[in-house]
């Protein structure tokens, strides 16, 4: 079977095709600047250059539309025909408590995906627009959806619950839903086998570190509490998020600089994190290298990220008695030798011992990173939300149809 993944924004749309009898990408791309005249697809496939194609797409149907004649292109495609597009997933951020798993598509799970539009107003309502464009040029495909908060449905109320009247959370479902959740459930699974050890038996911390970034606590393979909240402002200081502040900030700023909620809202996720403290970027690699050339804001917004990092990872090991697992994964996670560095020098109490030569190799594979001497095995686990995605979809319809055969 070929299931086409899809995460699709409000001006862009990403997929890759995956052959799930191998799970290999057959080819990936974007399109960008979706209702402009000069829309950019991208699109690659192993071991041939990129293509690149500028045109007017002014929405996502004809977005998808073009997607399909890349992939069937007769010398840039991948396929016979669009028939052999077989199943397709999407990315939605929010399932609220609706959704405790991902489903296949009907018109119940489009009704309740749009009564979420409130809980996720930047994403949502666009993955539905991707739903609905993928609907109008492939009308017998069964199509998925996975969500971002999913995996953390088996937190525990003294988890979720926020401790604000709780007339709030039962008119309006006001709580922590948690995000990354298809990341972490991953490289949580991944780790389990390459530690060789039943998931059900391990504590771990993970952490998703990227431009967005989010630490949770998975004891027995369930997610137990994560940093992230009813939107993915909480939590742990991003590329130009606040993460956790003081709640009375937001009057108390709105009054003194005569902000309006919009401009409030604006500057917590679009102008604080890293950027706002650097003065900068927003990206790790270039406040690291100001770092380095002695720049003292870079790297005052450094220390400061590492420390919210190093405080949540000893809270979740207060949390769930113990830790078996440090886990990092994602852009920075992975690929910041620095940032992981930093991060385990200041949680040597809790029995992990580095080893920095580990540390410095660059792989696409899970590896271990700290010294086996090390009470706590820390590993860089590269996530794949996207197979994930497809593996939850093959797995959707292929079962859908053996019901059928029963029945």
């Amino acid at each position: 079977m070929n299931v086409l993944v899809i995460n699709a924004g409000s001006s862009s749309l990403k997929y890759q095709l995956y052959d799930m009898k191998t799970e290999n990408v057959l080819a990936k791309g974007r399109v960008e600047r979706i209702g402009m005249e000069s829309s950019i697809l991208t699109h690659e496939v192993e071991g041939q250059p990129e293509v690149r194609e500028v045109s007017e797409i002014l929405e996502h149907t004809t977005a998808v539309r073009k997607v399909l004649d890349m992939l069937t292109h007769r010398r840039f495609g991948v396929l016979r025909n669009i028939d052999e597009v077989q199943a397709v997933g999407h990315r939605i951020v929010h399932g609220g408590e609706t959704f405790s798993e991902s489903v296949l598509i009907d018109a119940d799970v489009k009704l309740e995906v749009r009564k979420l539009f409130d809980l996720a107003p930047l994403h949502n309502p666009a993955h539905m627009m991707g739903i609905l464009a993928v609907e109008s040029n492939l009308p017998d495909v069964p199509q998925a959806v996975v969500f971002d908060t999913a995996f953390h449905q088996t937190m525990p109320k003294t988890s979720y619950l926020y401790a604000i009247p709780m007339v709030l959370y039962r008119k309006h479902q006001i709580r922590r839903y948690g995000f990354h959740g298809t990341s972490h459930d991953y490289v949580s699974k991944r780790a389990a086998e390459y530690l060789e050890k039943p998931l059900e038996e391990l504590k771990i911390v993970s952490c998703h570190i990227g431009n967005g970034a989010s630490c949770t606590a998975i004891m027995g393979g369930k997610s137990f509490d994560t940093s992230m909240g009813m939107t993915p402002l909480e939590g742990l200081m991003m590329g130009t998020r606040s993460g956790d502040l003081d709640p009375a900030i937001v009057p108390y700023a709105m009054n003194k600089e005569e902000l309006t909620l919009s401009e409030v809202n604006s500057m917590l996720n679009k102008h604080s994190g890293l950027i706002a403290i650097s003065g900068i970027s927003s990206d790790m690699r270039e406040v690291v290298q100001a770092m380095d050339e002695g720049s003292e804001p870079a790297k005052t917004a450094f220390e400061m990220y590492v420390y919210r990092i190093r405080k949540y990872v000893g809270a979740y090991a207060a949390a769930m008695n113990g830790i078996d697992v440090l886990l990092f994964t994602a852009g920075v996670g992975e690929n910041s030798d620095v940032l992981r560095k930093a991060v385990c020098e200041g949680l040597t109490f809790l029995g992990i011992e580095l080893d920095e030569a580990r540390n410095r190799v660059r792989s696409g594979d899970p590896r271990r990173i700290s010294k086996d001497a090390s009470k706590i095995e820390v590993l860089v686990v590269p996530t794949n939300e996207e197979l994930l995605i497809a593996r939850d979809t093959y797995r959707l319809v292929v079962t859908a149809k053996e019901a059928a055969v029963d029945e």
